[in-house]
């Protein structure tokens, strides 16, 4: 069963996201105020996920370094930061259930899914884990590998500047529901 619903989870996330988006979009009451302050948290989301996919080499080896010296799932970590933001902008507690809901139902069991992958794949993930946290970053690096530096060919590759598009697409239809709510 618990395989079965992360084979599931990995599937319908990006759709549900998606009619998340819409349904956010739908009740959300932005102020100045909340569209301000939700830069403190969208933002260094958009940054750390684009910082992440200029390291990360799907597939093909355990990525121990830049934030992954921190985080085992910086994306992960950005794009929660991105939806925390978004549920400041919008001003709505439903939009703030909802996000801890699609978390704890959809992305918790894909992490799972994705360290068991990668505990096959690789015979040092679990070395990994025992140094590096899940989700919530240490201060100091947990693991020390070859030095990795951050690949722009490796962010292009990822279409991670897709995050930033879509950030500044939802926040000018949120500007124009509060310019036309006037």
């Amino acid at each position: 069963m618990k395989t079965n619903w992360s084979r599931i989870a990995r599937r319908i996330r990006v759709p549900l996201g998606f009619a998340f988006a819409i349904a956010f979009l739908w009740i959300a009451q932005p102020s100045p105020a909340s569209l301000a302050w939700s830069l403190l948290l969208v933002l260094p989301g958009i940054a750390l996920r684009a910082y992440a996919s200029g390291y990360v080499k799907k597939n093909r080896e355990l990525t121990v370094t830049g934030p992954y010296a921190h985080t085992r799932n910086p994306l992960y970590l950005g794009s929660l930061s991105i939806a925390l933001g978004f549920a400041v902008a919008a001003r709505n507690w439903w939009i703030l259930a909802g996000i801890a809901i699609l978390f704890f139902t959809i992305y918790l069991p894909v992490i799972r899914s994705e360290e068991e992958f990668l505990r096959g794949m690789f015979p040092g993930f679990d070395d990994y884990c025992g140094r590096v946290p899940r989700l919530f970053p240490r201060i100091t690096p947990g693991m020390q590998g070859e030095a990795g530096k951050f690949s722009p060919a490796l962010y292009s590759r990822h279409r991670e500047y897709n995050a930033f598009m879509g950030a500044v697409a939802l926040y000018a239809v949120l500007l124009l529901r509060l310019y036309f709510r006037r």
